[in-house]
């Protein structure tokens, strides 16, 4: 996959939560986890942003790092508010799969940033 690719896939990401987030029901609960998701949402488009322009392969191997931890948690909080029932899992299911799907990329990065540096 091309930095151009995956810089339009983690934009798409980055507004399909915001726009899970805009939909949540109101109350407490929906308007910590919402601000948890969608701020580690975004965080992952923003951090692959800044992988492509780091300037040694140590300092892509830890933003690449960071772009994995905040797909990772992005599962997580739409996990939570499935099992809540704040969200139907249906709707979630999509962003859960991309989620995954992100965080196996950067875990695929990560590791042939490493074996490319030996």
């Amino acid at each position: 996959m091309k930095n151009q690719d995956l810089k339009r896939r983690t934009k798409g990401y980055a507004l399909a939560i915001i726009h899970l987030i805009e939909g949540l029901p109101a109350g407490e609960t929906c308007r910590v986890l919402g601000r948890q998701l969608l701020r580690a949402g975004t965080s992952v488009g923003a951090n692959y942003r800044a992988a492509c322009r780091a300037r040694s392969k140590a300092d892509f191997i830890s933003k690449m790092g960071v772009v994995e931890e905040e797909a990772d948690e992005c599962a997580y909080w739409l996990e939570l508010l499935v099992d809540d029932n704040k969200v139907p899992a249906l709707g979630a299911a999509p962003l859960l799969r991309e989620a995954g799907e992100l965080t196996a990329i950067a875990v695929a990065s990560i590791k042939t940033a490493r074996d490319n540096r030996r």
